[in-house]
């Protein structure tokens, strides 16, 4: 056993040499490598569509020296995030084994040992990947930096670059945010507030959580009692300090623009011309295809559909369906509560989203806008499987033919199952494939009612094919990447490929906008007919429905919107839940298109498309009985006759057929 022990702490002490002379020769290479710019680096400038700036990354106006910065806010930073920051070389050894310690005794990361310096480099130069490679280029940087600057610089530049929260960066930034004066004004008790806040804005905001923001804050005034850098008395008098928050600022922040941003920023990672060293060149400017007023309508209209109280949760974009360019994008109902990116990283079950990509391929295999299957309960026997018995939604059916405008405004599961197994299954995924569906399609019954699952910019990319009349689009947010010597690092290509035959495409929107046409009430209601008197431009739109998910996908020729709302746990949504995507989707894009005319965001008739009247529900021509007509599109030489079956099951099954 003793010998057990000497060889343990030989071990135990040669590691430690091992790493003290590693220092060393580490310290050394970096005092006489390349100085790393502090002061130029995440110098991003993202401009939006109209190439106006949304968005600063490091270059901020509002930069604050060391010395123009409340003593107590400092005093607060240094006794929380690193108690010996004048101390050590950029590690704080101690801290990492007893944090090591304490995570392994809990069998968790129960508490960090990052000090003020690694969480500015992480801050300037690093994603937030917990990668081997991530913390070893941490460590470069973190030797790179105390190597070459001294500690008032780091500590000034790691005041002036983290989040405080609600979009605001650098403390100067954060005072004038939260209490509307300088960072050299603050208060004991507004500085240890704000000082709690960068360990996790999402949770310490006192506008967001003020009970959990006070807990921080008194933890804040105790390590600085323990520091002696304040007394007990100014702890106390500090804590019970009436804060006086002022956010009412000219130009209030969207809250949601930080989901662009980290989707902007994803994208930019993925650019295969932009170097992994991006960050330490001399700052890009990045130029995006935001619509600020199009985020901010969309914003808005998730705020005031979804009661405050309510768990539930929304990812939504809006694409120009001509390219791809996504002009806005919210992942989530609050970003300072969850920065979970739905948009860009969820994927759900898309319900009856999923048919338009069945009814294109039954155009393209010689179905028309009339061809019908009968309305009825069915259950579809298979020699391999078991039987599949798909309802319609509340069990409603027409027990008669019904044609596929009419089965399109009701979102009937029957007929699209029925056109889905008489096409054959591969017949929806190679048009799902063909516009930029990648998710993982079954070839099952149930295909085309939604089950899979799938990322709304997908889904939304996907749409586009239709919108544009047949061309498949990659979805994207940056325009361009310049560096600030203006070379032009990438520049996004909008060439497209034609995958759709345009006429069908056109046949089909006219078919999504049955969804709201009043025309085809009957024995079911369209899907959407309550939009009818709220509508004021043409839109083609489908919804989808599952048990934790609700879908509208809605577009013309000069704008796309897609709207998701669900749980994050995938509870079941009630009925009326299901009204809150519909009218984001609707108060989104009837605001954007408000000062266009339809006529100009509609689309013109093909030469080789024929227009007719026929009867909405059964899909057949007028005749002199007829009380209700529908305009229905055909391609020239399909149009319906009076004696056409168009797939009658019973007329046929009355034939003996």
């Amino acid at each position: 056993m003793k010998c057990l022990k000497k060889f343990v702490w030989k071990m135990i002490k040669f590691c430690f040499l091992f790493l003290i002379l590693f220092l060393i020769g580490a310290t050394v290479y970096v005092k006489f490598s390349p100085k790393v710019q502090i002061n130029t680096a995440n110098n991003m400038i993202l401009y939006d569509a109209s190439d106006t700036v949304f968005f600063k990354g490091n270059e901020s106006k509002e930069w604050v020296n060391l010395e123009d910065i409340s003593e107590d806010l400092i005093n607060a930073t240094i006794s929380t995030e690193d108690k010996y920051f004048y101390k050590h070389f950029g590690f704080d050894f101690l801290r990492i084994l007893k944090a090591s310690y304490i995570n392994l005794k809990n069998g968790k990361a129960v508490q960090g040992a990052s000090t003020i310096t690694q969480q500015y480099a992480k801050n300037l130069f690093l994603d937030f990947d917990k990668t081997w490679k991530r913390k070893w280029d941490e460590m470069w940087y973190t030797l790179r930096i105390e190597a070459n600057y001294d500690k008032d610089d780091i500590l000034e530049g790691y005041l002036n670059t983290i989040n405080y929260g609600h979009g605001k960066y650098g403390i100067e930034n954060a005072s004038k945010y939260y209490f509307n004066k300088s960072a050299s004004e603050l208060t004991l008790a507004e500085a240890s507030i704000l000082s709690g806040i960068p360990k996790s804005p999402a949770n310490y905001s006192p506008l967001v959580n003020y009970d959990l923001a006070k807990e921080r804050q008194y933890i804040i005034l105790n390590l600085m009692v323990e520091n002696e850098v304040i007394t007990e008395k100014e702890m106390h008098d500090a804590y019970n300090e009436k804060l006086v928050f002022v956010t009412n600022s000219e130009e209030e922040e969207l809250s949601t623009i930080m989901y662009y941003y980290d989707a902007v920023i994803d994208e930019l990672e993925s650019i295969d011309s932009i170097p992994d060293s991006y960050n330490d060149i001399n700052g890009l400017k990045i130029y995006t295809t935001l619509d600020i007023n199009a985020q901010r309508e969309l914003e808005k209209n998730i705020l005031e559909n979804i009661p405050n109280e309510s768990e539930i949760e929304t990812a939504a974009i809006m694409m120009n369906p001509q390219n791809g360019g996504i002009v806005a994008l919210v992942g989530g109902r609050n970003y300072n509560k969850s920065s979970y990116n739905r948009a860009t990283d969820s994927m759900r079950q898309v319900g009856s989203t999923m048919k338009p990509y069945l009814y294109y391929a039954a155009l393209e295999n010689g179905f028309t806008t009339s061809s019908s299957f009968t309305s009825e309960a069915t259950t579809f026997s298979f020699s391999n499987q078991e039987d599949y018995s798909p309802q319609n939604y509340n069990g409603t059916y027409g027990n008669k033919a019904i044609s596929m405008a009419a089965a399109v405004a009701y979102s009937e599961n029957i007929y699209a199952v029925k056109t889905h197994l008489f096409l054959g299954t591969d017949a929806l995924i190679n048009v799902a494939r063909r516009v930029g569906i990648t998710a993982k399609l079954e070839e099952v019954p149930s295909l085309p009612l939604g089950t899979n699952e799938i990322n709304i910019i997908e889904m939304a990319a996907g749409y586009s094919a239709f919108a544009n009349l047949g061309y498949k689009v990659e979805p994207h947010l940056i325009r361009k990447v310049v560096d600030n010597n203006g070379n032009i690092l990438y520049e996004v290509d909008d060439n497209r490929d034609l995958v759709l035959n345009s006429s069908l495409a056109f046949i089909l929107n006219n078919m999504l906008t049955a969804t709201y046409d009043p025309l085809y009430i009957d024995y079911n209601y369209p899907t959407a007919v309550g939009l009818s008197s709220k509508l004021t431009h043409t839109y083609a739109l489908k919804s989808g429905t599952t048990n934790g998910d609700n879908w509208n996908i809605g577009y013309n020729n000069d704008i796309l919107c897609a709207v998701w709302i669900g749980y994050d746990d995938n509870r079941s949504l009630n009925t009326s839940e299901y009204k809150y995507s519909q009218n984001i989707w609707y108060k989104s894009i009837e605001a954007y298109e408000k000062d266009k005319n339809n006529e100009d965001v509609w689309y013109d008739v093909p030469k080789n498309v024929s227009a007719v009247f026929v009867e909405p529900i059964s899909g057949k021509p007028i005749t002199n009985e007829t009380t209700k007509k529908k305009l229905m599109y055909f391609i020239k030489g399909t149009e319906p006759t009076v004696t056409d079956r168009v797939f009658d099951e019973i007329l046929d099954k009355e034939q003996g057929s």
